[in-house]
């Protein structure tokens, strides 16, 4: 007889009805809230644990593996090609929505509520202070075990890189340290799995704390808003993204079934850090290239974040339309320039998406006071545009793989991994 068995998918999937129940029934209850936080910080603490070794000692076995700077050189190029071109597609994406949808015209001010936004503020500030050359200079760590306790991901990719180029060169005396950093890989990834097993339990705790939060009455003064966040985000993976996988003779339904269990839980958790181990695993076993798929897809989270983007354009004109501030379409190609610049780079700064929009702003003369109207939705809207996120940069892995003459898809990723 055989033994019943909920598939991890579906063990999150109850955990995030499960949770939209409960923070629902205590809507408003700080005791409530106090309760789950602990079982929602725990899972992302565990995650946030082996996030940084899996990175480290992947890129260094996969560009070992490699042992060529020209070819490292060559694969950031196109990596970096390609994130800025669907960068810019997913800005002008949201900013076509916006003009057709309107969601910010009509609305009374005065019947919304205001949250305070001096901490995003204050960030954004800071990170002004920045020039692109003191952006650029922080990629190269003076201190690599500094950038790892600060999580660093620009910082760690570029020791990683760096260290694994040196353990190519070395040849045969480099064997021992790539053996440890195989054996740190494969350890870790099996950890991975295990700390998968309390998923639904962080993502019940974690559902329940926002809902119990912010609430879905937060969203009926903004319906118009988050409608034409979500919508626009689900065009642009079916259809956007759909061409993108068509092109390299893939489907994006098919991605979608492989990282299902992925989508759910970063949807749950508003966090692409919880999924960035399995993403990487997943993309190897479609078809990606080890090397490939472990330096594209934690490089995509800092340079490839196509739902924030998308969001950040929308939030922009519904702020101007708010105040009934017309841009012109120059204004607004001008904003998608400067939406392209302050994006990247920012992943891993508290609130990145206020921070971006905040610098936009401040360039485009935009009243930085309307976004103390969307904050109250931010958790519900950033929950979309994370998942948005999780396929965006899958997708870039199998992309680079394609463009680099070596990408060998697997059409029964399920079938393997249940055996």
């Amino acid at each position: 007889m055989k033994k019943f068995r909920l598939s991890l998918a579906t063990q999150i999937l109850i955990g995030l009805v499960l949770g939209i129940i409960v923070g629902g029934i205590f809507y408003g209850s700080e005791e409530a809230q106090n309760f789950l936080q602990p079982f929602g910080d725990l899972f992302l603490r565990l995650i946030k644990l082996i996030v940084v070794p899996i990175v480290l000692s992947s890129i260094i076995v996969a560009i070992a593996g490699v042992g060529d700077l020209k070819a490292v050189g060559k694969l950031g190029g196109k990596s970096l090609a390609y994130f800025i071109g669907m960068t810019g597609i997913a800005i002008a994406v949201g900013l076509i929505s916006a003009n057709l949808f309107h969601p910010g015209t009509g609305i009374n001010m005065s019947g919304l509520a205001q949250t305070d936004i001096s901490s995003y503020v204050h960030t954004s500030e800071e990170q002004e202070g920045k020039s692109i050359t003191d952006t650029l200079l922080h990629i190269v760590p003076t201190n690599p075990f500094q950038a790892m306790v600060e999580g660093d991901m620009l910082a760690i990719i570029f020791f990683a890189v760096v260290l694994g180029l040196g353990i190519a060169a070395i040849g045969e005396k480099g064997r021992t340290a790539l053996h440890f950093f195989e054996g740190i890989s494969n350890a870790m990834f099996y950890v991975t799995n295990l700390f998968m097993k309390y998923a639904p339990i962080g993502v019940f705790a974690l559902i329940g704390v926002t809902i119990s939060k912010y609430g879905f009455e937060s969203l009926i003064p903004l319906a118009k808003l988050a409608i034409t966040v979500y919508g626009t985000m689900i065009f642009f993976v079916l259809v956007i993204l759909g061409i993108m996988a068509k092109i390299i003779g893939y489907s994006i339904f098919k991605l979608i079934k492989v990282i299902k269990e992925e989508l759910i839980l970063a949807f749950s958790t508003s966090s692409s850090e919880t999924v960035l181990p399995r993403i990487m695993d997943k993309m190897e076993k479609v078809g990606a290239p080890k090397h490939i798929s472990t330096f594209v897809i934690p490089t995509g989270y800092s340079f490839n974040l196509d739902g924030s983007v998308l969001y950040q354009a929308i939030a922009s004109m519904f702020v101007a339309q708010m105040y009934g501030i017309d841009l012109t379409i120059g204004e607004q190609i001008m904003l998608m320039l400067v939406l392209m610049v302050t994006s990247k780079g920012m992943a891993g700064v508290p609130g990145v998406s206020f921070v971006v929009l905040l610098a936009t702003f401040g360039t485009m003369g935009l009243p930085a006071e309307g976004l103390m109207f969307i904050v109250g939705i931010d958790r519900i809207l950033d929950m979309g545009r994370t998942a948005v996120n999780v396929v965006g940069n899958s997708l870039a892995a199998l992309v680079v793989a394609k463009w680099e003459g070596q990408l060998h898809l697997n059409d029964d990723v399920e079938n393997t991994q249940k055996a």
